[in-house]
Parts: structure tokens; sequence; C-alpha cells
């Protein structure tokens, strides 16, 4: 009894000294720094918490998000694309133009948003002229547009950019390569799976 006594004394002792409660059967046992587990948040064990490529800003919404010119993206009704060439050599000359920088300000190319069909809209998979969402938003434009408008809504919206002449064989090829290969391959995939599109 003594020696159990005596123990119970050196034991409410030492924890006054270190400031921690007498151990009991209610106390709950420490875990031993050696067992405790890797924080799985941290970012060397958890690839996810580092670098993230989704949670990037959306490279298409521009610092620039003042309002554009709604006459800007509008073709004059007494103008016409231009369609001195075949339709097919437009179309290729579209496919380089797609991934030319040179023609933004900011170093952006209509391949920077759409390099895969991520980032084109449901109404993409109608034929033009359609609805377009960043229009109505940042031009006020509630009405159906022409592929060529949209081409250069983006040219002055996400590009930074100046639109291109509405009759120049640029706007034109850029127009048929969205309309031939681009819009075509968007089809395409949202008939195979409907469920990917959401926007």
């Amino acid at each position: 009894m003594e020696v159990r006594a005596v123990g119970a004394m050196v034991t409410i002792v030492l924890a006054s000294f270190v400031g921690m409660p007498a151990h009991s059967k209610d106390s709950p046992k420490q875990i031993p720094a050696s067992s405790e587990r890797a924080n799985p948040c941290a970012v060397k064990q958890n690839p996810c918490a580092a670098k993230n490529p989704c949670s990037r800003k959306n490279p298409c919404v521009t610092q620039n998000e003042s309002g554009i010119d709604p006459h800007q993206i509008t073709r004059p009704a007494d103008i016409s694309l231009f369609s001195g060439v075949k339709r097919s050599v437009l179309v290729e000359e579209g496919r380089m133009l797609f991934e030319d920088s040179s023609l933004s300000s900011n170093g952006m190319s209509c391949n920077s948003c759409h390099a895969t069909d991520n980032l084109f809209g449901a109404s993409f998979a109608t034929s033009y002229p359609h609805p377009f969402e960043m229009a109505r938003e940042r031009a006020g434009l509630d009405r159906a547009m022409y592929a060529d408008e949209v081409v250069q809504f983006c040219l002055i919206g996400p590009m930074e950019s100046q639109p291109l002449a509405w009759d120049s064989r640029e706007l034109a090829a850029l127009t048929a390569y969205v309309i031939d290969v681009r819009q075509k391959a968007f089809i395409a995939t949202v008939r195979a799976n409907p469920c990917g599109v959401t926007r």
C-alpha cells in the first residue's frame, strides 16, 4: 500500500512539473512522434497540393474586362467575306492562323483557348448564326452571331488586338477553319458524349 501511494504521489508531482494531467484510465494515450502519420495535405506528400494547372485563372479571361463596342463585331450588311480562292485553301490557311500568336497583343493565339474542345460553349454545336454568351456579356449583343463575328470578338477580347478587315483573306480563312474543322470535330464529340458539354 505504501509503495503504491508513493508511486502515485511521484506521478502527480512529475505531472504537475511538466504541466500535464496525471495519467488515469480515462486519459487519452499519447501517440509517439515516430508513429504520427504524415500529413497527406502537405505539398511534399500530395502532388495535388503543388502547382495545379486546373486551378490557374482561365487564360481566356483577360485583365481587360471593359466593354467591347458591338459595332466592331458586327459585319456591315454590304460586305461579304473573301472568297477568291478554294475553300480548302482557306481552311489550311486558317489552320495556321489559328495558332498564330502574332495576331494578338498579349502572346495568345486562338489555340491558346481552343487547343481542345473544352472552352467551346454548348452553342458551338449548332450551326451559325447562333447565340454567343461572351458577346452578350461584354458587348451587349443579345442576338445570334456569325462565325466571322465571333472570330472578331476573340481578337478584340481575349487576344486584346484589333479586328481584321471584314473582307480580308485572313478573316475568311479563320472562319472557314473554325466551321469546317473545329466545329465539325466538336459536333462529333458532342454526339459521342452529350454529357461532356456542360456549358
